[in-house]
């Protein structure tokens, strides 16, 4: 099989394995939209918190993925395996870490403002989920191991079956019946709660069950913490989590600024930022092959061969990045009307998707970008740079845009300011990070 046919059969599995995931967001943003106005913005709040945790701390256990698929390619399984037994240790730091801060959120809701009829529910709905995030990452460890021996199917299969239980629990849970109480976006959350737990058992149960594991032994008596593999994991692991956490927490305070502008702009706010969650899905499955790839001749000691997959991932994010983005500016109008029944979110929400789709070309790039610096270990300084323009140009920058005027331009009062200095700050991220990897792809 060609190279580009294996990044594209294992970015294709992997991309409808995240789709079947993100349904879970988009699923319960229409159910929440359509029981009431107030439990969506509730949602955009709440979800945005959550994301921020659950995607940092999973960004931690992700950046495992080139460690392990260099020892896949070094044809090294027993090491493999140890290094996957350590991993459980770091899984349940993060774990305790991140369910501290989903149960504990309200200074952080203090501190953005977040008006207080919205409060009571975003409370409710985050104690949920912080009984939901120790499956969740156990889960994503299966699935980085999985991502990383080339075999995402298995992982695909158990996102794809998820999903047919999350759909209907959701209605069910939000909108009561059947003797259940109607619980709104709490009622989303649950949901979610139960189709972890299930998705973790399954995953357990398949981890003992198949012959493709057993010669990791994976099984085996776990060892005492090693240190100098938790350190390794830490170099990797801890600045590629706060990457992801400046990312990621620059789209949740975008969310809670926004909230300042009143229920319809959270509300128009949260379609855009589901819509660029689901298109960035895209690039994260190309990112998550590359890499595995990248990785793979690395460990097999073929450089050339290295290369060859970066050149390739570079050409399908871009490629697609152009067609995803041209396909949400024709169809804006009726997936708003999907999500929003509202005359006033559709109205603002409508020109807002133009802004997205242009915030999806750049995100592509410098997503990949990120993917690849960290199979030659070059993690801290896309933290760095993240720091000064997702935060500073893009959130400080959007929040100067939206409320005060930013140089010759007026307050825009509108979420819209948000995703442009957000768009100008993604173009700038791209074009650094592929400039940091053309000069080590020449070393």
């Amino acid at each position: 099989m060609s190279e580009l046919k294996t990044i594209s059969r294992h970015a294709g599995t992997v991309l409808v394995g995240q789709l079947a995931t993100m349904a879970f967001g988009v699923t319960d943003t229409i159910v929440a939209g359509r029981y009431a106005e107030a439990s969506l913005a509730a949602l955009s709040v709440g979800a945005a918190i959550y994301m921020s945790v659950y995607v940092a701390l999973m960004g931690v256990l992700q950046a495992l993925l080139p460690v392990w698929a260099e020892l896949h390619g070094a044809q090294k399984p027993r090491q493999l395996g140890f290094s996957f037994r350590q991993s459980l240790y770091l899984c349940a730091a993060l774990m305790a870490f991140g369910m501290a801060i989903l149960l504990q959120p309200a200074a952080l809701l203090d501190w953005a403002e977040v008006p207080a009829p919205l409060r009571a529910e975003v409370l409710d709905y985050l104690g949920v989920l912080a009984l939901a995030l120790p499956p969740a990452l156990l889960f994503r460890l299966y699935s980085t191991l999985n991502q990383s021996l080339g075999r995402p199917l298995l992982v695909t299969w158990l996102q794809i079956g998820s999903l047919a239980v999350k759909v209907p629990l959701s209605i069910w849970f939000a909108f009561g019946g059947a003797g259940l109480e109607a619980q709104g976006a709490v009622g989303c959350a649950l949901a979610t709660l139960a189709v972890q737990y299930l998705m973790l058992a399954l995953a357990l149960w398949l981890l003992r069950s198949r012959e493709l594991y057993r010669p990791y032994h994976l099984w085996h008596k776990l060892e005492k913490p090693h240190g100098p593999t938790l350190v390794a994991f830490a170099r990797v692991g801890v600045p590629s989590g706060l990457t992801i956490l400046v990312e990621v927490t620059s789209f949740t305070l975008m969310a809670l600024f926004v909230a300042r502008l009143g229920t319809t702009a959270a509300a128009s706010h949260q379609i855009a930022a589901n819509l660029a969650a689901v298109l960035y899905m895209v690039p994260l499955a190309i990112g998550i092959a590359t890499s595995a790839r990248t990785s793979y001749w690395l460990g097999a000691g073929q450089p050339r061969q290295a290369q060859h997959a970066v050149g390739l991932g570079f050409m399908l994010v871009l490629g697609c990045a152009v067609l995803l983005a041209g396909t949400l500016i024709a169809v804006r109008d009726p997936l708003v009307r999907l999500y929003a029944r509202s005359p006033e979110v559709i109205a603002l929400a409508v020109p807002l998707l133009a802004w997205t789709a242009a915030f999806h070309l750049f995100d592509g790039l410098q997503a990949l970008g990120v993917f690849i610096l960290r199979c030659f270990r070059i993690t801290l300084s896309p933290f760095l740079i993240y720091g000064v323009l997702l935060w500073g140009l893009g959130l400080y920058g959007g929040y100067q845009l939206a409320y005060h005027g930013l140089g010759p331009w007026p307050a825009m009062q509108s979420p819209a300011a948000f995703w442009i200095t957000g768009m100008v700050a993604l173009t700038l991220t791209a074009l650094i990070f592929w400039l940091m990897i053309w000069q080590v792809l020449k070393r």
